[in-house]
Order: structure tokens, then sequence, then C-alpha cells
């Protein structure tokens, strides 16, 4: 690419190698201040508020900043061509199934003004000679500034040749017509099912598919397929939000036991899924999935690895957890040392508050003997601050949130730092 800035001198070309190999790996804090500025400045609110969508403006910004940082140790303080990588791509197929525009410059510039923050401070320690200094700030601001400029350009190329080459037009048109209802918006109920293919006047339980990796995606449809027949539906409609993603809605008024749709996921081990209460006509179409959509935001909230989760089963501790601090605190008062306990005991507590105190359906439940199961309650006592029929409601939300925290492995992990 043609250079908008004189060559630098051989000895500021030496100081940007040393600079770009000291952020070279760049590390996991790096990346997340980057990014958290970025979310902070989006216009466009659905790549922050849907976890697929902001972990994959989470890895563009990583491999953004490595690919400059690699190019300045080839060519210290050259013109750096974008990176036409498979992050830029998903980024770039996303904003057409979104149907969005790229009017995002807020987003990249304030990543810039963070990633040049880091740069410059490492400049400074670089070296205490002026003109160096100088000339090492200047050219490598033009650097950065002129990557940050093509990389906005390339992303617009990038949405111009996917159109070309694809057909997204009743994509499209379907994604804004179920934007449309999920924003109550006045559109007619027949028009909305002519271009869905979906009746909406019955019962409707939503679910919401998705895969932490990219390289997962291919499992989607067949994941799609078995949730469905789990749920007893023979038909849905099926919306991908993202690379990443689907958004499902199933024709049914029940929503199958987490159990069974963890058994059925087991064929796709990469595939995640939360599923929103049932509801019927327009209005459950809604809420089922906006019920869908916040279980997913409380597990990355909170970081849980569990691999499926129903909003029934959460609904409590999605509100608990509206402000990580305070969640922290209510399940350190509420538990005690019942919070670092053997997860086997906790599930004793959770199970027989859940059975109406009765340690014969406890032990059933659990496949345990009744002695058992009073020897575990009798220990759980001891931990927790309060007697348990003080307050079961409080004990039952708190364990179900370090449950999430543990998703399917042994062993309580603190809540504290999450976010």
């Amino acid at each position: 690419m043609k250079m908008l800035w004189p060559d630098p001198s051989e000895r500021v070309c030496e100081l940007i190698r040393q600079v770009a190999e000291s952020r070279l790996p760049v590390p996991d804090e790096v990346v997340d201040q980057v990014w958290q500025a970025s979310q902070r400045e989006a216009r466009q609110r659905a790549y922050v508020d849907d976890p697929v969508l902001s972990e994959a403006d989470r890895r563009l910004c990583k491999a953004n900043m490595t690919h400059w940082l690699v190019s300045n140790m080839q060519e210290p303080g050259r013109r750096v061509t974008p990176a036409r990588d498979r992050e830029m791509l998903i980024l770039a197929r996303d904003l057409v199934l979104r149907g969005m525009d790229l009017n995002e410059l807020g987003s990249w510039r304030a990543a810039q003004r963070v990633g040049w923050g880091l740069w410059v401070d490492r400049c400074f320690a670089a070296t205490d000679d002026r003109d160096e200094l100088r000339e090492l700030i200047e050219v490598s601001a033009n650097s950065l500034t002129t990557y940050i400029d093509d990389s906005i350009a390339a992303v617009g190329t990038y949405v111009d040749e996917i159109r070309a080459e694809m057909d997204f037009g009743a994509q499209v048109q379907r994604y804004t017509t179920v934007q449309l209802l999920l924003q109550s918006a006045r559109i007619s109920r027949a028009r909305a099912e002519e271009q869905l293919g979906y009746p909406l006047a019955g019962h409707h339980v939503a679910a919401i598919l998705w895969v932490d990796s990219p390289t997962d995606a291919h499992e989607l449809e067949r994941a799609a397929e078995c949730v469905m027949w789990t749920c007893g539906a023979n038909r849905r409609l099926t919306l991908p939000p993202s690379t990443s993603a689907l958004w499902l809605w199933l024709p049914v008024d029940e929503v199958p036991p987490t159990a069974e749709v963890v058994h059925i996921l087991e064929k796709t081990p990469g595939v995640r899924a939360t599923l929103g209460r049932p509801g019927s006509g327009l209005p459950g179409f809604r809420q089922s999935h906006l019920d869908a959509a916040a279980a997913q935001r409380l597990l990355a909230r909170v970081g849980s690895p569990r691999q499926a989760v129903r909003y029934e089963d959460v609904h409590l501790v999605d509100l608990l957890t509206a402000d990580l601090s305070q969640a922290e605190e209510f399940v350190a008062r509420t538990l005690g040392d019942l919070a670092a306990a053997d997860p086997v005991l906790q599930d004793t507590v959770r199970t027989y508050v859940a059975e109406g105190y009765s340690v014969s359906r406890t032990a059933d439940r659990l496949f345990a003997h009744r002695n058992t199961i009073d020897r575990r309650l009798a220990k759980a006592r001891t931990m927790l601050p309060r007697p348990l029929d003080h307050d079961p409601t409080s004990v039952s939300a708190a364990l179900m949130l370090v449950e999430l925290r543990q998703g399917q492995s042994s062993g309580c992990r603190p809540i504290a730092g999450a976010g």
C-alpha cells in the first residue's frame, strides 16, 4: 500500500520492533481494556447486549491488535494492510445478517485511544532521547491511525462482497420482521406470518443456540433439529442472528427438563442453549425470546460454563445478578461456609428445598439413603449463617448462582471478579 509519510530511521525501526515484540502475544487484560472501550461507545447495542456478538467483537479486537503488532515487527512504521482473516469476515457476515450499518466510528476510535495510550507508555519506556521519541511517536501514530481508517473501509468492502456473493435480501427481511415483533411495533399478524412462514397465534417456546468458537458453527443446525424434536415440535422458525448463533421458535406449550436438553446436546458438544418460558400469541412469541436472551446474558455475566439453561429455573438469579458485587455479597451473607462446600452438599440442600423439605423425596431424587440425606443436611445447617427454614428461597437462589458458576465441574469458583 502507498506510504503517506516518510520511512522511519533505522534507529526508530529498531525501537518499533522492540516495542511491538514486548506487546506480543497480546495479554488478555490488554485485549479486555481495548474491547471494553469499544463496547462502551458502540451505537448498535446488539454488539454489547448479545454475548455471541460481543465475543466476536472481542476476538476481532485481539486479531486487529495482533496483526498491527506483527506487521510492525516485520516492517516497522510502514502502512499496515487490514487483516483479511476469519474474524473480519465473521464481523462482515454478522453485519449483513443483522441488517446493520457501519456507522460505528465511535467504537473504533474508542478502541484506538486505549490501544494508543498503551503503546505510548511503552514508547516512553523504550528511549529517553527526545528526538528518537518524537519520531517514534509520530511514525507510530501515522501507522496506527491509517490502519484503523483502512480497517473501517475494509469492513465496508467485505460487507459489499458478501451481499454480492449471496442473496441475503429475504434473510434480512425476516430478521427485520422479527425485530419489529420483539419491539412490539405495529405490524399485522397476517403480514408477519407471511414473511416468516410461521404461525404466531398459538403457543411458543423460544430458544437461543450458540457456540463459543466459530469453528463449531457447523453443529448449530443439527443441534436445532435435536432441540426441536426434544421439545415435541415438528416445525420451527429459525433465524441466524450471527455466524455463531441461531434463534428458534417452536410451536409448543412446554419446555422439557434441562437434563433432557443437555442429553441431546451431547451429540453437538460445542453448542450451548437457553430456553424461554412458554407463551402464546404475539406476546408469548416476544416474551419467550426475551427470556432466552436474558438467560444467555446471565450465563455470560456470571461466567457460567453450563451447556443448557431454562429461564424459568434461573429467573430469580437473573434479577439477583444485575449487580454482581451485590450478588457476591448476597451469596456470602446467605450461605456462609456453604458457599464453598462440596457441590454434593449444596445440591442436597437445593433439592431438599425444592422437594418441600421432604427427606424421603430428596433421597429418592438423589438416589441416596435417607440417613445419608439427614447427615448431609445436618452438616449443611452448621455452615449456614441462619437456620435454613428462616429464608429457604434465598438459600435456594444463592445455591443456584453458585451452581451456575460451577457448571458441570466439581468445586466452587468464587463469584468475585465476574463480569
